[in-house]
């Protein structure tokens, strides 16, 4: 009997063993699937990410471009405004020229031409204030940075290096010298 009984018990042992074993088995084939899943899933991951990257980066390529263009059309069109406001004294200068054309004697047809011209520089040097454009002074000194001399005259009214008298008009556009006045210096 005791020889049944052991033969029981390895029986026993041998289907615990067998169970273990097909346990095991089973714990490995789920590990396996999971590092299966685990691995489609980052693919799926990566994929997504890189999707979303090159979207990102197309997006990114377009609003530069966007701003690349905008930047060039505001260059081509940033005197638009002051090109606008030259229109006005522009259309008295043909004003003028048609009234040189009326059939008036020249005694009449002088003072209106010159108070047309006057009314003209007027508006231009008002158009010029707005967009910040304001003429070179002339008075006192001489400044290398503002003004040029052209010519050098005996004065007994004026300092040696004093600005005698102005030959051409300078202009600034706010800080930038857009041209030097020409001037006389006294000797």
């Amino acid at each position: 009997m005791s020889e049944n009984i052991e033969e029981k018990l390895n029986e026993e042992m041998q289907n615990q063993a067998n169970e273990n074993e097909q346990e095991k088995e089973e714990v490995v084939e789920q590990k396996e699937e999971t590092l299966e899943d685990v691995v489609a899933r980052l693919e799926n991951e990566l994929k997504e990410s890189e999707d979303k990257f090159l979207r990102v980066h197309a997006d990114f390529e377009n609003i530069k471009k966007r701003l690349e263009k905008e930047k060039f059309m505001a260059i081509d069109y940033a005197s638009e405004k002051f090109a606008k406001d030259i229109l006005t004294p522009l259309d008295t200068l043909q004003m003028a020229l048609k009234s040189a054309d009326a059939d008036i004697s020249a005694e009449e047809l002088l003072p209106k031409l010159k108070e047309g011209i006057e009314l003209t520089l007027k508006s231009f040097l008002s158009t010029f204030e707005k967009h910040g454009v304001s003429k070179v002074e002339t008075d006192g000194e001489f400044d290398p940075n503002y003004h040029d001399a052209v010519m050098r005259v005996d004065s007994n009214d004026h300092e040696s290096g004093q600005i005698v008298a102005e030959l051409q008009a300078g202009y600034v556009l706010k800080d930038r010298l857009l041209r030097p006045a020409m001037v006389s210096i006294a000797n």
